[in-house]
């Protein structure tokens, strides 16, 4: 496995949020965690990620415990997270934006991953046209693109992303999951929040529903019994 919870619980002040998490993702695989909002999908990923801290249980990434590391040490193993909210600087231009990334590389990377920037910068036509404007200035498809090309930048071996297609147009959307299928295909794991559970089960091979802190359901996307019983268990 590339990444496992086991066991875990995070409190946040009062709130019991993720109560005991066992979830698993495997080199290469791409795994959907679907549920209802505020059920704790993404303290999950913001607790791998070393936002939040479990208030006990486990988290390991290539079997080593990331528990107790900071966001920074947690990015340089290999773990991207595309939050939600994008967080893009808006004062800093769109290569502003895509150098933040080159931050969480170890300096003996650098060189190599400066390549890998104007490789983002390739993929993401509009924003290699747009690489002077500051951030503030994109559209919202333009902001998701530029969040993930920032992560990307790092060449991470685990993405988490969150909710990349909300609120963009169906054009946009179309080509954030054609980007999360061309990073499948070369081999890196994804562990994806997205409220189209319709297309996002298409690129998935296992998933998790979760509700109220606790995964209730774990299956394959991949065959129809389980892919329907998803779809029943979301759709209550």
């Amino acid at each position: 496995m590339i990444l496992e919870m086991r066991d875990v619980h995070v409190k946040l002040g009062l709130s019991h949020v993720l109560q005991g998490v066992n979830l698993s993702i495997k080199p290469g695989e791409t795994v959907g965690l679907f549920g209802r909002n505020g059920v704790g999908k993404t303290t999950i990923v913001k607790t791998i990620a070393g936002w939040h801290k479990p208030s006990s249980g486990d988290i390991r990434f290539e079997n080593l415990s990331i528990n107790s590391l900071p966001p920074n040490d947690i990015t340089r193993l290999g773990i991207g997270l595309v939050p939600e909210d994008r967080r893009i600087f808006p004062g800093l231009s769109v290569e502003g934006n895509l150098m933040l990334g080159l931050m969480q590389v170890p300096p003996s990377g650098r060189e190599k991953a400066k390549e890998r920037l104007e490789s983002v910068l390739k993929r993401f036509p509009r924003l290699g046209e747009r690489r002077s404007q500051p951030g503030n200035t994109l559209s919202g498809g333009e902001q998701q693109m530029l969040a993930m090309g920032r992560v990307l930048v790092g060449n991470p071996k685990l993405l988490l992303i969150d909710e990349p297609t909300e609120g963009l147009a169906p054009m946009i959307v179309a080509e954030i999951f054609r980007l999360m299928e061309e990073l499948k295909a070369q081999g890196v794991a994804i562990l994806l929040i997205e409220q189209n559970i319709h297309k996002a089960i298409h690129l998935c091979d296992r998933h998790y529903v979760i509700e109220r802190g606790k995964v209730v359901l774990e299956g394959s996307s991949q065959d129809a019994e389980e892919r329907a019983e998803l779809m029943k268990r979301v759709s209550v």
